[in-house]
């Protein structure tokens, strides 16, 4: 398991122990886990943000910590909201991140997560060129949420 992975999913035990907020000491998550405090900031930039469904708030210095807070809110609300947020171009792991985290908290079921990774992944891409792939994807993944929002 990467680093990254590993951290990530540190930080979405404690958010679960937790209901749904944490505050974290980032120099003790790092040394607990064996890595850089540097490596928790990106985890939290990449994989924590509000298009995710968290708040991330921080106070520096020495007694400093990070609150992160999961989001709750309707199916309807987080799907409109992934749609609004993806804007014009989407990157493959983008896609993935977000697709995870939907499954994560059930607003999406397996099924329906399988066949929008395999629409999202660059295989289904393989005959567009580079430059046009993340535009298509992205405008591919917003209408799949709205498929799946308008049958939810």
């Amino acid at each position: 398991m990467r680093i990254t992975d590993l951290v990530a999913q540190s930080i979405l035990e404690l958010l679960d122990e937790q209901d749904g907020a944490a505050e974290i000491k980032r120099n003790e998550l790092a040394s607990s886990l064996g890595c850089v405090p540097s490596q928790i900031n990106y985890v939290i930039t990449s994989r924590f943000t509000p298009e995710q469904g968290y708040i991330v708030e921080s106070r520096r210095g020495g007694g400093g910590y990070i609150r992160i807070t999961r989001i709750s809110a309707p199916k309807q609300t987080m799907l409109m909201h992934i749609v609004n947020s993806v804007g014009d171009k989407l990157d493959k792991r983008s896609a993935e991140v977000m697709l995870s985290n939907l499954l994560e908290r059930g607003i999406i079921d397996p099924l329906s997560a399988r066949l929008v990774a395999s629409a999202l992944g660059d295989r289904a891409y393989a005959d567009v060129p580079n430059e046009y792939r993340d535009k298509l994807r992205a405008s591919i993944f917003k209408n799949m949420l709205l498929t799946i929002m308008n049958n939810t």
